[in-house]
């Protein structure tokens, strides 16, 4: 009988880890080793997903699995079949160890993929915006932006010839839509016009991107830097806290999500060190997670933890240390009867998040490979 942990230990993992091929974007200009000891392997993690951890993560899961929609997509209320949920519905399976239509779940990665796919635009105004166009959605960049993340995480994975095939066309496609979208400021916003930017979908972005050079695309230096450059603009030089926009957005408990997206936009461009990174880390440590600590989750509380767990993973270190084990008791506080975590935007949304959160130790997303 199938069980997470016996799955995880199997040759077939092997293959999830080595299709990330490095956390960065190159950089010809950084010393080869520059910020590589700041990328955490694993190691450091043993033991921190205890057995009370594994059995949250497995009902999770489960409520997952039990509760996906029909056609493979997950979300329900006005996120009903949202391709942002249901991508990231996916990675936490994946996170798990499953891969298409390997694992005790990889048939849903693989019905999850084929959903993604399928809401591909394919009129000549935006080919390969993956936006669901029968539901409506506030911002459907954010769902272009994991459902790109999403099909370059699975890309090397996938056996059948035909599916491998139609992620690499689509994959190609939804990129090109991410380069040409981008704003002169450097960042992205709601729609694919290159009008408007914000930090919260410009992070979105540049992680699709990220994952989208691990997987072998192209992607111009040029647009990188100018991520970066719009990305900086947006911190606040004196508290490390990070802006909405360049304009606007203060610091406090409502700077804590776009601070974490905002560290973790630059780790994704290839910046591992300086005093953004700085800042921004130190301002999050000042909101380190307690049970019971945040009230009740509004719409950003797992939005910001999915990007601060991040951010600190990647710090290594005391960050990484103290974080994790304070994010896990938290979340273990807030798991429902029936395996789920809510939030204000829908069950599935905050159960996925919680999971892909949780796992983090296990390092089997190629995004966090070293």
């Amino acid at each position: 009988m199938w069980t997470r942990r016996r799955f995880l230990s199997c040759g077939g993992l092997a293959a999830l880890g080595a299709a990330g091929t490095c956390f960065a974007l190159p950089d010809e200009n950084r010393d080869p080793g520059e910020g590589r000891e700041a990328v955490p392997d694993g190691s450091a993690s043993k033991g921190m997903i205890t057995p009370k951890t594994d059995e949250a993560i497995d009902r999770g899961l489960a409520f997952l699995h039990a509760h996906s929609n029909r056609e493979g997509s997950f979300g329900t209320g006005q996120y009903s079949a949202n391709v942002a949920v249901t991508s990231l519905a996916a990675m936490a399976f994946m996170a798990s160890g499953n891969l298409p239509n390997r694992g005790p779940y990889g048939r849903i990665v693989t019905n999850t993929l084929k959903y993604v796919l399928s809401q591909e635009n394919r009129d000549l105004t935006h080919p390969g915006f993956l936006h669901n166009l029968a539901v409506a959605s506030h911002g459907p960049m954010y769902g272009h932006g994991f459902g790109t993340l999403f099909l370059a995480e699975a890309s090397g994975l996938v056996h059948d010839k035909a599916l491998r095939e139609e992620i690499n066309q689509k994959l190609h496609l939804a990129v090109k839509l991410i380069l040409d979208s981008q704003n002169l400021e450097g960042g992205w916003r709601y729609l694919p016009d290159g009008k408007e930017a914000d930090l919260s979908v410009t992070i979105c972005q540049i992680m699709a991107l990220r994952a989208a050079r691990n997987a072998g695309i192209a992607v111009p230096r040029s647009k990188v830097d100018k991520c970066v450059e719009y990305v900086k603009a947006c911190q606040d030089r004196m508290e490390g806290w990070f802006r909405y926009t360049k304009q606007q957005g203060g610091g406090g408990a409502q700077g804590f999500a776009r601070t974490a997206a905002g560290v973790c936009a630059l780790y994704a461009a290839g910046i591992y060190k300086g005093r953004e990174i700085d800042m921004g880390l130190d301002f999050l440590r000042r909101s380190r997670p307690t049970v019971g600590g945040f009230g009740r989750p509004d719409m950003h509380y797992y939005y910001g933890h999915y990007y601060a767990v991040q951010a600190m993973w990647t710090a290594g270190g005391r960050y990484w240390s103290e974080w994790y084990p304070a994010i896990r008791d938290e979340l273990l506080s807030r798991q429902g009867l029936d395996g789920s975590w809510m939030d204000q935007i829908c069950t599935h949304y905050a159960t996925a998040m919680a999971c892909i959160i949780l796992q983090m130790p296990n390092n089997y997303l190629p995004i966090l490979q070293k």
